[in-house]
Order: structure tokens, then sequence, then C-alpha cells
């Protein structure tokens, strides 16, 4: 018998965090892509489940049974200016699970209706975004970078009104939690100490029961939390990743990627680059992460202070304290994936400035951030230069680099395998997928999801893959589909 073993927890907590809400039903629910992998993990016993079943299900039309449909509150920062309520606008979490692994982990819908907290919207979702959040959540997983992930793919055979008629989608995501710096927020914002409390407990007792012990387990987890967040966005920008749209409310406290809206990777490496056409002032840009990594963690911190201590003047000093640890733990992070990427062996002196200075290198040369990496791991291997300097604006230029590399000893080319993907999910890729599936074609879209699980291995089918966007496919925006 098909189930969903679910263990709900959330909706133990005071009413207020929350609205139960039930999703839209739909005309036409058409199982586009289920994760079986992902199942198995999650413990979820759908094997006799048929096609049919699971649209059903994962489009919203039926509510498995156990599930406690909500919505829930948070708040945030976005681009800088406060929003005192957001909240699931258009997602639906449909409850909790227990894997294999003894890990919870939340089952939520998206582009499933609207809630109490769509603020006008319809909660829906064109197919498009859905598309980009399937294939982007699993190629990260398959990159090693800790994100939500994808369960579930399913087109609802109803339109969605943007800027156009489109069709319509539901994505299912599933989340260590939804926890977000935002959520911590909107308690701060409704001077709701007893909520920041009762949150900060579950939190800890979610993601960090080590914390439960300490004499100061506030402290302890925003300690937890500032590691986990500095390690993340050290593997975003060591990929050439940007995130696109880093607003709190978008940033969990359990370190994983959430919300892949005008999210990108980098053909050509530019510090400055952004993609989302809602970053006019490029606040989010790939050279930005890390300062902003930061600016969100105070936020949350804020939101701590009065379970630091009641008098502020005290809790202040131990949040600055807490929060300083921040820049040693990102370029612990940052500079060690890249030493490992040029499969620098052991730390020496100089390593950081040449790191520095590659990054400049690289931007100056115009070179392809992925295929830099990918055809050094080659000349580490003893294969011929001419590709690796053939990626250079100024070829002649590459000697001296190489020059300097190996003046830091025999590069490990092993472990620079091990460190620079053959495959990214590509923009020129990805939407070459998405026009494909709204003509009903998923080809693309089940050709890269297979080929993007395994991103470091070589595979003669995939060669396509790894070219960088033609002139006429070069992607310069990208959006986030709400």
């Amino acid at each position: 018998m098909s189930e969903i073993p679910f263990d709900n927890s959330y909706t133990t907590l005071p009413e207020h965090f929350y609205r139960r809400v039930e999703p839209a039903k739909v005309t036409g629910p058409k199982l586009i892509r289920f994760n079986e992998e992902l199942a198995e993990v999650l413990g979820l016993n759908l094997d006799s489940a048929s096609e049919s079943e699971l649209a059903v299900w994962f489009s919203g039309n039926e509510l498995p049974e156990g599930s406690d449909p909500i919505a829930q509150a948070y708040a945030g920062h976005q681009f800088g200016g406060w929003v005192p309520q957001l909240g699931d606008g258009r997602a639906i979490l449909l409850g909790e699970v227990i894997g294999s692994d003894g890990v919870r982990k939340d089952i939520q819908l998206k582009g499933a209706g609207r809630t109490p907290f769509s603020r006008g919207g319809d909660g829906k979702s064109p197919l498009g975004p859905a598309v980009r959040e399937y294939l982007m959540s699993e190629a990260m997983a398959g990159l090693g970078v800790p994100t939500t992930r994808a369960l579930a793919l399913v087109s609802t055979g109803d339109l969605v009104f943007r800027e156009e008629a489109l069709q319509g989608g539901v994505f299912t995501r599933v989340a260590s939690s939804h926890l977000r710096v935002g959520t911590f927020q909107y308690f701060l914002g409704q001077q709701d100490t007893d909520g920041l409390r009762a949150l900060a407990d579950y939190a800890i007792a979610r993601h960090y029961p080590e914390c439960a012990d300490s004499d100061t387990p506030y402290q302890c987890f925003l300690g937890k939390v500032v590691e986990a967040q500095a390690s993340l966005i050290a593997h975003w920008m060591t990929s050439g990743f940007i995130h696109g749209v880093m607003n709190t409310d978008n940033m969990t406290i359990s370190g994983e990627t959430i919300d892949y809206g005008p999210c990108a990777f980098m053909d050509t490496f530019d510090p400055a680059k952004t993609f989302s056409s809602i970053d006019r002032g490029g606040r989010y840009a790939w050279g930005n992460q890390a300062a902003i990594g930061h600016w969100n963690l105070t936020r949350l911190a804020e939101t701590l202070l009065a379970l630091f201590d009641e008098e502020r003047d005290r809790a202040i000093p131990i949040a600055e304290e807490i929060l300083g640890r921040y820049e040693e733990a990102f370029k612990e992070a940052y500079f060690g994936r890249f030493r490992n990427k040029l499969g620098l062996t052991a730390a020496q002196p100089g390593e950081v400035e040449f790191i520095e200075d590659t990054l400049s290198f690289m931007a100056d040369q115009e070179a392809d951030f992925t295929l830099f990496f990918r055809h050094l791991t080659k000349v580490a291997k003893g294969k011929a230069e001419e590709k690796w300097l053939a990626l250079l604006r100024e070829p002649s230029a590459g000697a001296a680099w190489l020059e300097k590399w190996r003046a830091f000893g025999e590069p490990d080319s092993e472990l620079m395998a091990s460190a620079n993907p053959v495959l990214i999910p590509r923009n020129h890729r990805v939407e070459e997928a998405i026009a494909a599936a709204y003509k009903g074609d998923f080809t693309v879209f089940n050709r890269l999801t297979e080929a993007w699980r395994n991103p470091f291995a070589e595979s003669s089918q995939n060669e396509d893959l790894e070219s960088p966007p033609g002139p006429g496919e070069v992607v310069e925006a990208t959006f986030c589909g709400t």
C-alpha cells in the first residue's frame, strides 16, 4: 500500500507560527518526473503508486493520509528593505517525514495555490520556474553543495497568467526544514519574545541538538548557523554560483541552498557578475555574496539578543563576538576549496595571494570559470596545455601564470578532479529545457537531470554539455518567475 509516513512537528508549535491551508485543485495533473532515489532515502513507501496517483498527490489535488498542510509565517529584508510579513505565498508544507537516514525532512508543494500570505497573488507557478528549480536543486546536490532537493514535478493542465498565459506546474521540494532568518525576524517584528524562544528551541532540537546541552544554547545556535552559512556561501562562490536573491527570507538556518529563482552559474568569470533581472544595483553579485552572508547573519543575531541576555548592552557584545567568527570560517572554506581546485596539497606562504591573483587573472583574461579549472586538471595530468591556453583572451599570458602555479610544487591531479566538475547546469541549457517543456517535450529536461547527477564524471555522451553558450545562446538575465 502506498503511503507517506508523516511525522509532523511544526504544527505542535503555537498556531500563529503558521496558517492551515489546503492546496488548490488543478484540472489535469500529469507527472513529469518523480525522484525515486530521494523517495527511498525519505522512507516513502510509494513503490506501488501509479503515475496518476503520484500526480494527484504532488499536484495537491488529494492530500496523502497524515499530511497537515500549512503555510509558514516569516518576514524578511528584501534587497535591504524591511518587509514585516511575507510568509509562504505560493508554497504549502504537506508535512514532515523521518527518512531512512534518521533525518527529519519537510515535504512542500510550490505553486499549489493561494495562501493567507499570498498578498493578492494566485499562489501558482508557471511550469518554467518549476522545471528550473528541479534541475538546479538536483544539479547542486550532484555537485555536493548543501541544498533543498526535488521530489516531484507535475504539470497542472491549467494556465497561469503572468506577462502572458503559461502552462502551470507544481514542484515538490524537500528540505531539512524551511526555517529561515526571516522566520526569526517575523517574531522580532511582532515583539514576541516567547515566540522567538519557542522557535529557537525548536530549531536547536531539529538542527543543532548539541546546543541543547550547552550552558548558553542560543549563543551556540547562532555560532552553528554562522559556520553553516560561511561554508555554504564559500561553496557557492568556488563553484561559480550566484544565488541572485539573498534576501533574509531566502537564507535557511540549516545552511541549505533554498529558492532557486534568478540563480545562475557564471560562464565567463566576472566578480561583479549578476544575472537577476531585479538586482539592478548588483547587491547580490558573485563577489558580494560573502559580505551579504554576514549582513544576513547580523539580522539573525538581532533577533536573538533578548535570549542572550535581558540587558541589551550585555547581549550585543556576545552577538558581535559570535558574528566575528564568520570571516575566518568563510576564508578557511573559501581558500581551502580554491586550494583543492588548484591542486595545492599543503599550505604554503603566498598561497592566498596567489589564489586572489589567479581570480584577477581569470577576470582579466575573460576565462570561463568552470573550463579554466576543468582543463587545468588535464594539464596537471600531463596532457597538452593548448585547450587551457585557448580559454584565455591572451594565451601568451598563460605561460607566466603556469610557471607561478608550478612553483608551489607538483599539483595533485586527483584532488583537482574531485574539486573541479566536468559539468555545471549552464544557463542556456536550463533555458533550452524550459522552452522544450512548454512545448510538451521533456527529453532535454530528463537528459540534463541525469547528466547533472554525476557532474564530476567524464562521458563522451555528454561532451556537448561542457561547452559554454554560443553567441546566440548567452543568457544575460534570469527571473524569479513568481
